[in-house]
């Protein structure tokens, strides 16, 4: 048997536990002295393993534990056993703990699952009970899984992604629950849908029977049955009163008398029972119960170090020999626990008479929880005996490794514990506050946050601060650069690039060696210079930042920098140089045989937007289903936003404005309104999705409410939503005001060398110019933008304009014929693969049955000059055509002469040449 610290680590390793999780949460609790088997219950238990569910609810001290531990025993299949305790709440730890449980019966899960738990750490958990249910359908040997005292959990989030297991389950799983209260897990549904099997009070509650047998092996063998049956009545069949009484009965004289007054609620007897249980041990004993009751887990090392006694390890089997309420919870016996309730009356009665001592307690806990790393047990003891500062600068000192590890809402929650007077004077609280509001996309709170951090400055930075990952990996280490980094920040997502390369060099003019704050810095401050606009410059800042996360092992924020960096070539309408860069990012983050990391989700949000702009519609889905997938466990909401908006244009592009509406407005609830377009493009883009889809209003309003104008002062970091008022003022017939914002958009991007903008641009003015009914300033300016397009491969660009820019096209094919320079210049194979991509976004056309799958949107064909083009492309004379179509033969001619001015052809031959050329006939 271990006994000392060591020992916990080494059982943790047996189980391929993470640190800070406990390998005594998995183990089946054995079967306490006395335990009397219910074989009525354990059949009905079977009896509902083909549902989903099987919950058994009832009061504290029904038995629920027992029946569920003893029902795993003999179960015939895998069983995986989790024993939740209040730190669960927090998802991350919750599902690494239920992972691991399932890493017993599948080896290796646990191992294969870590990358998705980040770092950084995800926002939802779907992605990863995705994964489990993967798992578990690949091999379909049926799975009990089993979560005892489920009503600890009240964290929404849990709840959510274990309702997500119980909707998808496969169907080799089983999952049990054992709870005081009805967890908010849909029960109406599973139950209307006969998938909840259940076990409540009334079934758990002891018979005549059951309980003659319990108190006999209490030491009770000479109560009669009327004694039995009035105590099983008396008690309601409650388990825990019956052990309590059988224990009271032992050195009671008359049983019957002792029955008789046995009265009242379930409270009442508890607290009657309890204190003849306690009453009746010796004082040293008492004494041991009362000071041990500090802790949630009991071990002879940790009992000796928080009470100071050298026998602990003894006392507790001698505890656990006499049934007194000690849970085991390894097979080992090392560790135990109270029976919950038991142990809650003994720490109100240890805080009632002795508090000064139960604060020691708690005081001894924590220095033995603090030399073993375990920082959320410690922080717990701190908060418990009222040493908050201390577990303020523990909750600071473990932020880095924490917030890497992926559980913030630990962190999240042990901020809200503390009191607000103790957060208002720690400046690294306040710098851990505003580092969490600024990756949960709440920038509006950062700043009064660092206001905060830079008041107490003075105060905080005078303490030693020994962070657990090192003074040169922390976001914390230097707190006037920390704070000079958060404004930065800010800076940058509101577009205000000057104060964000200010800040940026104010934060490094304050380090020393932090190269952690160095590097955001510099990540904050390349960020900056994109959002001014100089693409190069950004370019370059950006390529040496990735290469510091590199050479740091920073995989997410290499992601998030790549992911930039590929923002950057796109602007510059270089879309080969923006997929590698992605790809390159993906390529780092995936472990060959492992699931992939949340960081590939950015990776794949980058390539679906690339492989969208291409017109590769089936490409990007993948991508993009992918990177959504992912980056709903990323920290980052902005990524999943982005991966939302591409998913809701490539909806948008196959003809599903339904699904395209729910992916933006989904979009929507992930997006911060004070971050501007170029970090969070959602608004202009649902904006514009509207006008694609025909609400001119819609769009119209969302312009109206934000007061835009065309006059106004516009920057890079707002040209979409510049943009989006640009295609309103087109589609409201307001062509002059729209050509003039147009002219001063494009000649912005160009000075720029922002060449990919300058393409959408144009390609927008060239829309203006023919609808003010100059065609041929029209089909130069569409030329020139396509000419930019072609050699990246851009064809979304043009085609989400809609059917204008289609007859457009079809005007610049027609110019070909008349010799125009521009249109000359154009490879016919890029206007077919424009043609093809007009095609699916012409749904109010039905194509003629006998055509191929190339529209003639572009050409303006009719159904019946395409069936003449057809003819025509074998060789067939005009004669031939009018009989086989049963027409005159000036009606062929004249179809012809359409077909030929359509195409921009001279003569039938080269009217087949060209619409082979752009797909329009095979």
């Amino acid at each position: 048997m271990t006994t000392d610290g060591a020992g916990l680590k080494a059982q943790r390793r047996t189980v391929s536990l993470p640190s800070g999780l406990m390998s005594t949460k998995l183990f089946v609790p054995p079967s306490p002295a006395g335990f009397i088997p219910r074989s009525r219950l354990v059949s009905q238990l079977d009896d509902g393993v083909s549902r989903k569910l099987t919950l058994v609810c009832a009061p504290a001290g029904a038995g629920k534990t027992a029946l569920l531990a003893d029902w795993s025993r003999q179960h015939p299949g895998a069983v995986a056993w989790l024993s939740l305790d209040a730190g669960d709440n927090d998802p991350a730890r919750f599902w690494r703990h239920a992972v691991a449980a399932i890493d017993r019966v599948r080896p290796g899960v646990a191992e294969r699952f870590a990358p998705l738990f980040g770092p950084p750490p995800p926002s939802t958990f779907d992605g990863l009970v995705t994964a489990v249910i993967n798992e578990l359908t690949a091999d379909p040997a049926p799975v009990l899984l089993l979560l005892d005292d489920y009503h600890l959990i009240d964290s929404e989030q849990v709840h959510a992604s274990v309702r997500f297991l119980l909707e998808n389950s496969p169907p080799g799983l089983h999952v049990a629950l054992a709870s005081r209260g009805e967890p908010p897990l849909s029960l109406a549904r599973l139950r209307a849908r006969g998938q909840l099997a259940e076990v409540g009070s009334t079934q758990l509650r002891f018979t005549d029977d059951e309980t003659a047998a319990l108190l006999q092996a209490a030491g009770g063998a000479n109560l009669t049955a009327d004694v039995v049956r009035a105590l099983t009545s008396r008690t309601e069949g409650w388990a825990a009163g019956l052990q309590l009484a059988g224990l009271s009965l032992r050195s009671h004289p008359d049983p019957a008398e002792f029955v008789a007054t046995f009265t009242g609620s379930h409270r009442y007897v508890f607290d009657y029972l309890t204190a003849e249980v306690l009453d009746l041990q010796t004082e040293s004993l008492r004494e041991f119960l009362l000071e041990t009751s500090v802790l949630d887990r009991l071990s002879g090392p940790l009992c000796a170090a928080v009470t100071g006694r050298p026998d602990c390890q003894a006392t507790l089997e001698a505890i656990d020999a006499a049934n007194l309420f000690l849970v085991p919870l390894d097979e080992q016996r090392g560790w135990w626990r109270y029976h919950h309730l038991f142990a809650e009356l003994l720490r109100a009665r240890l805080m009632s008479s002795q508090p000064e001592r139960a604060r020691d307690l708690h005081r001894n806990a924590a220095v033995w929880y603090e030399e073993r790393g375990l920082v959320g047990d410690a922080v717990g003891h701190r908060m418990a005996a009222g040493d908050t500062f201390k577990a303020a600068r523990l909750i600071e000192q473990y932020f880095d490794e924490l917030y890497l590890s992926s559980e913030k809402a630990t962190v999240q929650r042990w901020l809200a514990a503390l009191p607000a007077d103790v957060r208002a004077t720690r400046s690294r609280l306040h710098l851990t506050s505003a580092a969490l509001s600024l990756i949960g996309g709440q920038v509006d709170e950062v700043a009064d946050l660092l206001d905060l951090a830079e008041r107490t400055c003075s105060s905080s930075s005078v303490e030693v601060f020994e962070p657990s990952v090192g003074r040169a990996a922390s976001r914390l280490a230097n707190i006037p650069a920390g704070i000079a980094v958060g404004r930065s920040y800010i800076a940058h997502l509101v577009g205000r690039a000057d104060d964000a390369i200010r800040y940026g060099q104010q934060a490094r003019a304050a380090l020393d060696d932090e190269w952690m704050l160095d590097g955001l810095a510099q990540a904050s401050m390349a960020a900056a210079t994109w959002v001014s606009g100089q693409v190069a410059e950004a370019e370059q800042a950006l390529v040496a930042n990735i290469a510091l996360w590199q050479a740091t092992r920073q995989n997410e924020l290499v992601a998030i920098e790549s992911w930039l960096l590929g923002r950057v070539h796109t602007a510059q309408g270089r879309l080969d140089a923006a997929y590698k860069t992605y790809q390159h990012a993906l390529t780092r983050c995936i472990v060959p045989g492992q699931p992939p990391p949340t960081t590939a989700g950015v990776a794949h949000v980058g390539m679906a937007d690339v492989a969208y702009q291409r017109g590769n519609l089936g490409v990007a889905l993948g991508h993009a289903i992918e990177g959504v997938e992912l980056c709903r466990h990323f920290a980052f909401p902005e990524y999943l936003a982005r991966g939302l908006v591409t998913l809701a244009w490539i909806r948008q592009a196959e003809g599903d404005p339904g699904a395209a509406t729910a992916a933006i407005h989904e979009a929507q609830g992930y997006a911060d309104p004070a971050v501007v377009d170029l970090f969070n493009p959602v608004p202009a883009q649902a904006a514009r999705l509207l006008l694609a889809q025909g609400d001119l209003a819609g769009a119209a309003g969302w312009v109206a409410d934000r007061g835009l104008g065309v006059d106004d002062e516009v920057t890079h970091a707002s040209e979409l939503t510049y943009l989006v008022l640009a295609r309103v003022r087109l589609a409201q017939g307001e062509v002059d005001d729209a050509v003039r914002l147009l002219g001063r958009l494009h000649a912005a991007a160009a000075a720029q060398r922002r060449m990919g903008n300058v393409g959408e641009i144009q390609a927008l003015r060239a829309l203006a110019l023919a609808a003010v009914g100059d065609d041929d300033a029209g089909i130069t300016a569409l030329a020139d933008a396509l000419k930019l397009a072609q050699p990246a491969g851009y064809l979304r660009v043009f085609v989400d304009e809609g059917r204008p820019m289609g007859e457009l096209l079809g005007r610049l094919i027609a110019a070909r014929r008349t010799g125009q320079a521009a249109a000359q210049e154009l490879p016919l194979t890029y206007l077919g693969q424009l043609a093809k991509a007009f095609d699916a976004q012409a749904p109010d056309r039905a194509p003629h049955p006998t055509a191929p799958t190339t529209s003639n949107v572009i050409t303006g064909l009719s159904d019946r000059e395409f069936e003449v083009l057809q003819l025509l492309a074998t060789g067939r004379r005009n004669d031939e055509i009018a009989a086989e179509l049963f027409v005159t033969l000036s009606t062929v001619k004249k179809h012809v002469t359409h077909i030929l001015e359509k195409l921009g052809a001279a003569n039938r031959t080269e009217a087949t040449v060209r619409a082979r050329a752009i797909g329009l006939i095979s």
